[in-house]
């Protein structure tokens, strides 16, 4: 699977040996920066993750910060893109069987490398569900702006 990789100056470590893990899994990644553990804004991060996501550059993506709160925000300002934050494998899972999510996040100040490594997994290995979830992930990319009937 061809997978985008990103996070800010706080996640640069769990970054580095989630990138050389999934290279391992036999994935390809992109690692989209940054390079140094140099302070830098990861909404900068999170806008270009989401742009070669949304593009279909890649498959799937993986953003990473301190908390994991900030960059999903940022991921989330694409309307093609669907960013989750999670914290532990059946969150990740969901995300993908109900809501269809192509990018997860994770804060590394949270979340350590095994966890990590479990929620990816699940990420990658579930399926969107489809059927009654699809109206609704329809919404997120085209909100009505209405009141619920």
């Amino acid at each position: 699977m061809r997978i985008a990789i990103a996070s800010d100056h706080a996640a640069i470590d769990l970054k580095s040996r989630l990138r050389e893990w999934l290279i391992d899994e036999g994935h390809e990644v992109a690692d989209l920066g940054p390079d140094s553990h140099d302070s830098v804004d990861y909404p900068d991060f999170g806008y270009r993750l989401s742009e070669v996501v949304a593009e279909g550059t890649a498959e799937r993506g993986i953003a990473l910060c301190g908390s994991g709160i900030g960059i999903s925000i940022s991921v989330n300002r694409n309307p093609a893109v669907r960013c989750a934050l999670v914290s532990e494998p059946l969150s990740a899972a969901l995300a993908r069987e109900h809501n269809d999510a192509n990018v997860i996040a994770m804060g590394a100040r949270l979340t350590g490398i095994d966890m990590a490594k479990a929620c990816v997994t699940a990420f990658l290995a579930t399926d969107f569900a489809g059927g009654r979830h699809q109206r609704r992930v329809d919404k997120l990319s085209n909100p009505p702006f209405t009141e619920p009937a």
